[in-house]
């Protein structure tokens, strides 16, 4: 038996990286899967088979993050867990970066993560409770230079599990926060290159003496804190990032 055994989880950012390796092993756990990214999902639903399947969706856009919910809860008959995955970042100089780019990040970062949660939660009250379990990061606490962006939408989404975890903690409805530190995935390639003029030694607090995490290292963590193995584990932010906060 899994820890996920018949539970029912949507996952986004399913199409690489972190969402990809947790949706993987959800499944390897016995949970139904919903994979859902912008594209590239029916990648991660071939690797897993079975019953998972994957929905397109731009977290970015409310009508389309309601209508992904209500669509993954028909097919599979409920919802039991959210894990909200998906986000994208970059570097770049603050008083260079195009406010369009700015309002991007903060869209589908932050704004996704709430629509994902608003339109869940009256699904998982209506099933009794559920486990919302959302990607911080750790630039959402201690910050880091060149991301104004990525960390005002991580640090938003910290606030933001705080704040549900708390609305929702008598209603049996856990949020968890996850804080990766550098993993190897498509969007550290967006950090991969500091702007013209940067000094390299202001992310030298961001490296640590270990190599990056693999994504399978951090899906362990979504898989625990969304088991009943995690059940008093609500409100807080699990960092998994080498000792880079400490």
């Amino acid at each position: 038996m899994g820890k996920l055994d018949g539970k029912k989880a949507i996952i986004t950012g399913a199409g690489s990286g972190i969402g990809k390796a947790t949706a993987i092993r959800f499944a390897a756990e016995g949970a139904r899967v919903a994979c859902v990214d912008l594209r590239g999902a029916q990648d991660t639903v071939s690797q897993i088979g079975g019953d998972a399947f994957a929905l397109d969706c731009n977290i970015a856009d409310a009508s389309a993050v309601e209508s992904m919910v209500d669509s993954a809860v028909a097919t599979m008959g409920g919802l039991d867990i959210l894990c909200n995955i998906a986000g994208i970042g970059h570097f770049a100089w603050s008083h260079e970066e195009p406010p369009a780019e700015f309002d991007k990040i903060l869209a589908v970062n932050l704004n996704g993560t709430f629509y994902t949660c608003r339109f869940a939660l009256p699904h998982l009250l209506a099933g009794g409770g559920g486990v919302i379990v959302n990607t911080a990061s750790t630039a959402g606490l201690i910050g880091q230079p060149w991301s104004a962006a990525y960390c005002a939408s991580k640090g938003g989404v910290v606030m933001l599990t705080r704040a549900l975890a708390y609305e929702y903690r008598d209603q049996n409805i856990r949020v968890v926060g996850i804080a990766p530190g550098g993993t190897n995935t498509n969007i550290i390639s967006s950090f991969s290159s500091i702007p013209e003029g940067a000094d390299y030694k202001l992310i030298n607090k961001l490296m640590t003496p270990v190599k990056n995490a693999d994504p399978s290292e951090i899906a362990g963590a979504f898989a625990f804190v969304a088991s009943d193995e995690g059940r008093f584990i609500t409100g807080s932010i699990l960092t998994i990032d080498g000792g880079i906060v400490c």
